[in-house]
C-alpha cells in the first residue's frame, strides 16, 4: 500500500481504537440494548424529563457505535479494494482507494470528536472569561487579544457570542471580560481552553523594542438550565455594583448598574454589565455564579475519576497551558498535547479546533500527542 494510503489507515485505526476505549465498547453495546427495551416500554414517558434522558442517551451511543461500525466496515473494504487494484496493476483505482482513505481519515476524525463530547454538560453553551495577568498594558493587550480570538473561534463555528462582561485596561486592552458563546457542543469544545496563555514578542508597548512574555488567564464553564439544580445560600453572596464601561473605557451607562458577586466560601467571582437593568445583570451573573459552582463540581468528579487534582493556578511561570511566540519564531505549542502550529496569526484569528480535539482526545488516552504543525 502507498505510504499516503498506509499513513490515513493508521490515523483511522488510531481514531477507532480511541472511539471503542472512550465507549467501552462492551459495555456500551450492552447498555444500548438495555436503552432499546426501556423506549419500547410504554410506561416511558410517565416521567417525560426521565424520557427525554433516555432518548438522549440511547441516540448519542447509537450514533456513535453506528459510525465506529460504519467506519470499520468502510476501511475493510477500501483496504481490499486497494490491494486488488495493485495486484493487478489498476492505478485509476488505486488512486481511487488513497483519496477515498484521506476522505474517511477526515471522517473519522470528525466523529472521533463528536463522540468525544459526551460529558455531562458538554451540549451547553459556555461561559469564557479571561483575564489579564500582572504586567499591565502588556497583560491587558493580550487578554484583549485572547478575547478576540474566542470570538472569531466561535464566529467560525457559527456559534453567537454576547459580551456578558468587560472591563477595559487603563491604556489599552483590557483587564476582564466574558463571553457568552451559544451553540451546540459549545462548553464541549472549549473547556479545553481554562489555563494560562503565555505570550512572548516585541512589545508595541515598549519604545526601546524589547521582547516582552506576557501571561492571561482563560476560564471556561458551562450555561447550566432548568434541569440542573444547584444549591446557593444566598447569605454566601456579596453583591457590588459599579459603571459598566465598554471598549476603550467610555461609559455605557450613567448609573450603577453592573453588578458583581463574590461567593465568600469559594472565592469565586462573577460579574455582568449587558443590560442596562441592574436587576437583569444580577439575574445573569447569579446564573454565572451557579454555573460556575457546577463546573467546579464537574472538575471534582473529573480529577477524581482520573485519580489527578486540577486547580485553578496563579497567572504566571510554570503555570500555561499553551505558549503564542511571535518573535524571533513564529510557534504556537500546547504544553499539555504538545500539538504545535507555525501560523500563530491563523490561531489568533480563531483556527483552535486541532488543539482543543488534542486535548479531547488526551483526556480519554491521557497520551501527549506529538504534532509538529497542524497548518
Amino acid at each position: 500500500m502507498r505510504a499516503e494510503a498506509q499513513a490515513n489507515a493508521d490515523k483511522i485505526n488510531d481514531a477507532l481504537a480511541l472511539l471503542r476505549r472512550f465507549l467501552d465498547w462492551d459495555r456500551a453495546l450492552r447498555r444500548l440494548d438495555e436503552l432499546n427495551a426501556r423506549v419500547e416500554d410504554p410506561t416511558l414517558w410517565d416521567d417525560p424529563r426521565a424520557a427525554q434522558e433516555v432518548m438522549r442517551e440511547r441516540r448519542r451511543l447509537d450514533e456513535a457505535i453506528s459510525a465506529t461500525r460504519a467506519i470499520e466496515t468502510e476501511l475493510a473494504d477500501t483496504v481490499e479494494l486497494m490491494e486488488m487494484a495493485e495486484a493487478e496493476g489498476d492505478e485509476a483505482m488505486v488512486d481511487e482507494g488513497v483519496a477515498g482513505l484521506a476522505a474517511l481519515a477526515a471522517r473519522a476524525d470528525d466523529d472521533k470528536i463528536k463522540a468525544l463530547l459526551a460529558g455531562e454538560a458538554d451540549a451547553n453553551d459556555a461561559y469564557i472569561e479571561v483575564h489579564a495577568g500582572a504586567g499591565g498594558t502588556e497583560s491587558q493587550d493580550w487578554a484583549e487579544m485572547l478575547q478576540r480570538m474566542y470570538q472569531r473561534w466561535a464566529e467560525k463555528r457559527g456559534f453567537k457570542v454576547d459580551l456578558i462582561e468587560y472591563q477595559a485596561g487603563e491604556q489599552a486592552g483590557i483587564k476582564s471580560a466574558t463571553l457568552q458563546i451559544k451553540g451546540e457542543n459549545a462548553y464541549g469544545y472549549a473547556k479545553t481552553e481554562s489555563g494560562v496563555h503565555r505570550l512572548v514578542r516585541i512589545s508595541p508597548y515598549d519604545s526601546s523594542a524589547r521582547r516582552h512574555t506576557s501571561f492571561s488567564s482563560v476560564w471556561v464553564y458551562p450555561v447550566i438550565d432548568d434541569n440542573i439544580e444547584i444549591e446557593l445560600n444566598e447569605g454566601d453572596v456579596k453583591m457590588d455594583t459599579y459603571r459598566a464601561s465598554g471598549a476603550g473605557g467610555q461609559h455605557v451607562n450613567t448609573t450603577d448598574s453592573a453588578v458583581r458577586l463574590t461567593h465568600i466560601p469559594t472565592g469565586i467571582i462573577v460579574a455582568s454589565q449587558n443590560d442596562r437593568s441592574q436587576h437583569k445583570n444580577r439575574a445573569t451573573a447569579m446564573n454565572m455564579l451557579k454555573a460556575r459552582l457546577y463546573e467546579a463540581e464537574l472538575q471534582k468528579r473529573e480529577a477524581a475519576a482520573s485519580g489527578e487534582y486540577a486547580a485553578k493556578t496563579d497567572i504566571g511561570w510554570g503555570h500555561q497551558i499553551r505558549s503564542y511566540v511571535l518573535q524571533p519564531y513564529q510557534l504556537v505549542k500546547d504544553l499539555r498535547t504538545g500539538v504545535t502550529s507555525t501560523a500563530p496569526s491563523d490561531v489568533l484569528d480563531g483556527a483552535l479546533d486541532p488543539f482543543m480535539a488534542a486535548a479531547l482526545s488526551q483526556r480519554v488516552t491521557g497520551e501527549k500527542v506529538e504534532v509538529e504543525d497542524v497548518d
